[in-house]
């Protein structure tokens, strides 16, 4: 691999200090995330900046090293066309926009559970409680299936963390300027041209978002993968549309 242009190494960078405190203090990294990580935008603890913040902060070891691993890996060629200046454009505005899609997706999911509770004749201070008490009363589970409340208890309370909606973007520009790049997943060793395969990892995502299956394992976040894949496919479009020059060197 080439050496990495300044700005991944510096977004690298910023992902592993926020990372490292975790590994260190229990609490602290508990602290951090609280703090920066994505909540639904009707919890309390819902902050403007949480939309970049989260895009920062990682679950796990392996969920911090595969997606640096992968912005390493797909952000240098395109730093090495666009410059350092548009890539961060794209990197930030794809993880934004994926956060907001998910936010979209959880609306309407709440939405929906909210309403099958109202209609089964809920006032809005009984789910107040259900929300702020974790407890759902007896009556509520015989008028209401208990998935729809764990669903309404999950996103109002669910926190989002981590840089894959920006990755899946990256991913998508990565595949229209390199379509026939070779690329494989790590236990399926198999290539295939980056034309197939990352529009057949977004509909994989896209499959488990819907379904709720996931080959991946739970606490996915399958719809922020599809938002960033969406919205850096429209970044595309819309710069294909008003072309750019070759950026000499690496920006």
């Amino acid at each position: 691999m080439k050496q990495l242009h300044p700005a991944i190494l510096t977004l690298i960078g910023i992902n592993a200090l926020l990372f490292a405190p975790g590994l260190l203090n229990p609490q602290l990294e508990n602290a951090i995330i609280d703090l920066g990580a994505l909540y639904y935008f009707q919890n309390e603890a819902f902050q403007i900046w949480q939309l970049v913040s989260h895009m920062f902060l990682h679950g796990g070891v392996a969920h911090i090293f595969f997606n640096m691993f992968a912005l390493a890996s797909f952000g240098l060629p395109l730093t090495m066309i666009w410059g350092w200046r548009r890539f961060l454009i794209f990197y930030f505005v794809t993880g934004i926009g994926a956060g907001l899609v998910q936010t979209a997706v959880h609306y309407y999911q709440f939405s929906a559970a909210y309403e099958s509770l109202t209609q089964a004749g809920f006032s809005g201070e009984a789910i107040t409680f259900l929300l702020q008490e974790f407890k759902a009363d007896p009556a509520m589970l015989s008028k209401v299936p208990e998935k729809t409340i764990e669903q309404l208890i999950s996103i109002y309370h669910g926190r989002s963390v981590g840089a894959s909606g920006a990755i899946y973007g990256v991913l998508v520009a990565f595949g229209i300027l390199f379509p026939n790049a070779k690329l494989s997943l790590i236990f399926l060793p198999i290539p295939v041209a980056a034309k197939y395969f990352i529009p057949a990892l977004v509909l994989l995502d896209l499959f488990s978002g819907v379904t709720g299956f996931s080959i991946f394992g739970g606490g996915i976040a399958h719809f922020a993968h599809v938002g960033g894949a969406l919205i850096g496919f429209l970044m595309m479009l819309y710069w294909k549309a008003k072309p750019i020059q070759p950026h000499p060197g690496v920006g």
